[in-house]
């Protein structure tokens, strides 16, 4: 009985140990730039792009690559967006001399 106790103790006390609060730590979701006011949605391959489109990219879990459609500010560029934290991507493509920071945001701002 003895050995039982300490089995669940040493249980429990692992349980808090390791007890916090439950990321999604993911690209997925809004994301809205920290200069100007654009904005962007990932939903795990698809996106909306800055300019509003729906399109397809290369998802994974912290990255995200497309190449930005006709009309967009990048149009024809590979961008590539990487989750640095859990409430900032950072957006880099060629053009840029460093890359700009997006805030996760509840959803597309009003201009």
């Amino acid at each position: 009985m003895r050995r039982l106790s300490y089995a669940a103790a040493a249980l429990m006390a692992g349980g808090i140990l390791f007890a916090g609060p439950a990321l999604a730590d993911s690209i997925d979701g809004n994301w809205c730039a920290t200069k100007g006011v654009r904005f962007l949605s990932i939903d795990g391959p698809k996106m909306v792009t800055p300019g509003g489109k729906s399109i397809a990219g290369h998802y994974s879990r912290h990255d995200f690559v497309y190449t930005a459609p006709a009309g967009e500010i990048e149009a024809g560029k590979v961008v590539n967006l990487h989750l640095v934290n859990e409430q900032t991507v950072l957006l880099e493509h060629d053009g840029l001399k460093e890359p700009e920071v997006w805030l996760r945001c509840a959803s597309r701002p009003v201009a």
